[in-house]
């Protein structure tokens, strides 16, 4: 009886030119300002804030099991604290950030009742507790109910360097979050995260703290969701409550992460492109736009259960940007590399 050889693989050729080709991409989306015009800037903004979202949801319904229809009140809180903090005299982009961190300090305790929550419970509950957040942020004064204020400390720049900055902003959040998400997920707690997803009860036999790791997934998820909120202002400039504390955003997260595939880290960044292309050419069409998203979510529910990466990667065993490890069994590494396998973390 000859012996079955096999090896572990984590990072592959694919990968390592993946993770070069991302640098070079970030080093030129840095230098943008330089040649591209206003409108073009613009876009990418979205598209950076788009995938955000995506990432996030991604990181709690796809990696920590917690599924979300609440989401919006993060994105919402976001946008209210940094027009707080801005009418308090605190410069613009300091508020933006500053706005994310204090949505992310009100997350923990917040985390604390949500997180003994299960499955749909959990969702619904999300949901009650943006529809109150909103009904709290109406009774400010400096919001005025619906009618909403605008976040007019950044009319202390010109509109040239303004553009610039909410640019650079959006690319800094949107690369160290993902970065930050990538080194997380490929760590010991994201391999525990990813555990607590899988079983719980697994997850804790194994000595996984259960809580406290479900806490530090939601607690990311909301500030990104908040940067999100924070960056979106920045570009609309308006904030009026019913259009920030809509479901239709965490509506918008799930299409981007079921369309590119629910639980790769891949899925969430290739639905948001899709989004954006979709959004960008068909968001003109009111509200059979909407209906189009509906009806292409259930099409690639039926269809592509997993997703299109998540399709790509079953199939060819593609991966370019692993976060865990993949038993190869076979007579040689080269000969079953190209036989797609399941990832393990």
């Amino acid at each position: 009886m000859s012996a079955v050889a096999f090896t572990v693989e984590r990072w592959t050729p694919a990968a390592r030119l993946t993770i070069a080709a991302t640098v070079v991409l970030a080093v030129v989306a840095a230098l943008a300002p330089l040649w591209l015009g206003p409108g073009a800037m613009d876009r990418l903004t979205i598209l950076f804030v788009y995938v955000i979202l995506a990432a996030m949801w991604n990181a709690l319904a796809g990696y920590g099991g917690l599924v979300s229809v609440g989401q919006q009140v993060f994105f919402g809180l976001g946008a209210y604290f940094t027009i707080r903090l801005a009418d308090a005299g605190i410069d613009p982009f300091v508020a933006m950030v500053a706005g994310a961190v204090i949505v992310g300090v009100i997350a923990v305790p917040l985390s604390f009742p949500m997180l003994q929550l299960r499955g749909g419970e959990f969702a619904i509950g999300m949901w009650v507790v943006a529809e109150l957040a909103h009904l709290l942020v109406n009774l400010d004064p400096l919001i005025r109910g619906e009618t909403g204020t605008s976040l007019i400390a950044l009319n202390a720049y010109d509109a040239p360097m303004r553009r610039n900055l909410i640019y650079w902003l959006a690319l800094v959040s949107v690369a160290g979050l993902l970065g930050g998400l990538f080194l997380l997920l490929r760590s010991r707690i994201g391999a525990s995260i990813q555990a607590i997803r899988d079983s719980e009860e697994a997850a804790a036999s194994l000595g996984v703290e259960v809580t406290r790791t479900k806490r530090l997934i939601f607690v990311l998820a909301a500030f990104g969701a908040a940067l999100a909120g924070a960056l979106w202002l920045a570009t609309a400039l308006t904030f009026q409550p019913k259009a920030y504390f809509s479901v239709q955003w965490t509506a918008y997260m799930i299409f981007m992460v079921l369309v590119g595939g629910i639980g790769t880290f891949e899925g969430a960044i290739i639905g948001a492109v899709i989004f954006f292309a979709i959004e960008t050419w068909f968001g003109a069409a009111g509200v059979w736009y909407l209906v189009g998203l509906g009806a292409a979510a259930l099409v690639f529910a039926l269809l592509l259960p997993r997703g299109i990466w998540g399709s790509v990667e079953r199939r060819t065993g593609l991966r370019l940007l692993p976060v865990g490890y993949r038993l190869v069994v076979g007579a040689s590494p080269a000969a079953v590399r190209a036989a797609p396998l399941k990832e393990t973390s």
